[in-house]
């Protein structure tokens, strides 16, 4: 087995598969949902979770169909929007439903990013048909009530704080004993919104997650409608940078969570159903939940589990080391940039013995290229002649065809785990490195061309690796020789688009190795 010959299928396997999971078609015009298809999911859902309160729920219907038409102060009172906004983020509240219409995130560049997509406004809303009173309005607290016909009456407070976690409570009360209490429900969906370099891609990255009660705690992805909310601390729906997570003060006060999604296309529809008890006067449903960006290091303040939405990927524990030693070395440069170089050469220090391995292997096999091509051409009639005179070849010459495999099958881990953990990380958003790199988790955009952009890093790569090719190649066969050589043309399309974060690391990662094979193939020229 060829060294470069397995690195092409290993490599270009991986990054096809990239390819696919990063630069699928754009899928936003598919994920559209009209009003009423929303409307009508949550009505499917709040049957599905309430199948054994059957009667319930068709009187909470009923309910609800009389207050959307019948409510004289719904009809009589118009809809007021209510803006809240610190320095990180900038709420619009509407009182149609005491829900949220948009909650933008402030980035560090001063960009906005609206987490609640068009199709999805308003979000988090109750009985969306009616107009609430709003009882009172501060600058971090907004209060909300709605009296239906004298029957019951819901109270919503949303608490808010300077940073991302905040609180939220509805209280539910009979104001007449005999009165049939209405089912409550929290949604957030379809969809989680993103910035626009995201939006390609976000329908297949957004999630609706659970993470467990019981211990050892664990990340799950809910795949189907009907969930128990008891078996998990928090649930959440999020994409590639941003997060809706919800954190109930009283698991027993919420009976399911569920998504609903229309189809593969679609984003899902996170729900969290509270559990309403038909025989108490008044009932109280409270929650905390934060709504920001997926920062691992800023997550992780909250000791939870939140950070654990930061996809690290199969190899997420080299993953989290990765990073941590990542902030580590950003703490000393200061420049992302940097870090991710320094981060890369101590890898490359780190598996040294292994690459030492592989490139002598690759040596050894080039000076016996010219023997393996006489023997070829004299037994090209004869293969089990050939067979046998390639063994003794290699026994005689000392050198292990599959010498350079084992090395290279042992070093994939850590670099597909740097890979994905540079992919996934927010802290690298508009980061800078220097000159025209102003924005690590995007493409390095050095000019257009209409609608094209020039990216200069991935140019570099593709170059720096055709001539680490040319430095290794060891076969005779010309097709093989094209087919290395096409490779360096095929990781630069790949790259085209990536972040240029990942760029620079993969960029890095072949300066290095070039570095290390001139060395080791100069030496073995002298022997």
């Amino acid at each position: 087995m060829q060294k470069n010959t397995l690195m092409f299928v290993l490599f270009s396997t991986i990054f096809l598969l990239a390819w696919y999971m990063f630069f699928q078609p754009n899928q936003q015009q598919q994920m559209l949902l009209q009003q009423e298809q929303t409307v009508q999911q949550q009505k499917n859902f709040t049957d599905d979770v309430n199948e054994s309160q059957k009667s319930q729920n068709t009187n909470s219907e009923a309910l609800l169909t009389s207050a959307n038409n019948n409510d004289i102060f719904s009809q009589s009172v118009k809809e007021e929007e209510i803006i809240v906004e610190t320095e990180k983020y900038k709420i619009v509240f509407t009182n149609k439903g005491a829900a949220v219409k948009s909650w933008y995130i402030k980035e560090s560049n001063g960009a906005l990013v609206d987490l609640v997509l068009p199709e999805a406004s308003p979000v988090l809303a109750n009985f969306p048909g009616s107009i609430y009173e709003i009882v009172e309005k501060t600058d971090n607290k907004i209060v909300f009530s709605y009296t239906f016909m004298q029957d019951w009456k819901i109270t919503k407070t949303f608490d808010l704080s300077e940073d991302y976690l905040h609180f939220a409570n509805v209280k539910l009360e009979k104001l007449k004993q005999d009165t049939k209490l209405p089912d409550i429900d929290f949604d957030w969906g379809p969809g989680l919104g993103t910035d626009n370099k995201e939006l390609k891609e976000n329908v297949s990255v957004t999630r609706v997650l659970g993470y467990t009660s019981t211990k050892p705690s664990k990340l799950e992805k809910i795949k189907e409608q009907v969930n128990p909310a008891q078996i998990y601390k928090w649930t959440a729906i999020d994409n590639r940078y941003f997060l809706a997570a919800f954190i109930p003060d009283n698991s027993l006060s919420f009976v399911n969570v569920g998504m609903i999604k229309q189809n593969k296309r679609t984003a899902p529809i996170y729900m969290l159903s509270a559990k309403v008890k038909q025989e108490e006067q008044v009932q109280n449903f409270s929650f905390k939940f934060y709504v920001g960006p997926k920062s691992y290091s800023y997550l992780k303040t909250f000791d939870i589990g939140l950070e654990k939405t930061v996809d690290f990927g199969f190899f997420g524990f080299l993953g989290r080391i990765a990073m941590s030693i990542l902030f580590a070395i950003y703490g000393l440069t200061n420049n992302y940039g940097w870090a991710i170089i320094i981060l890369t050469i101590l890898i490359q220090i780190l598996v040294l013995p292994l690459t030492l391995k592989t490139f002598r292997s690759t040596a050894a096999m080039k000076k016996i290229q010219p023997i393996i091509k006489d023997l070829q051409t004299k037994y090209k009639n004869d293969p089990k002649r050939l067979q046998v005179e390639m063994m003794n070849l290699y026994r005689t010459q000392k050198v292990n065809p599959f010498g350079g495999c084992l090395p290279l099958f042992l070093q994939l881990p850590i670099f597909w785990a740097l890979f994905t953990t540079l992919r996934n990380a927010y802290e690298l958003r508009y980061a800078p490195w220097v000159l025209w790199v102003k924005d690590l988790s995007a493409s390095d955009s050095l000019f257009y061309m209409g609608s094209i952009s020039f990216n200069l890093l991935p140019l570099i790569m593709g170059l720096g690796m055709f001539l680490q090719q040319k430095m290794t190649t060891a076969v005779s066969d010309p097709t093989q020789k094209k087919m290395m050589y096409i490779m360096p043309l095929i990781f630069t399309l790949m790259f085209w688009g990536f972040p240029s974060g990942l760029v620079l690391y993969w960029l890095t990662n072949s300066i290095v190795s070039m570095i290390v094979q001139f060395f080791v193939l100069r030496k073995e020229e002298q022997k």
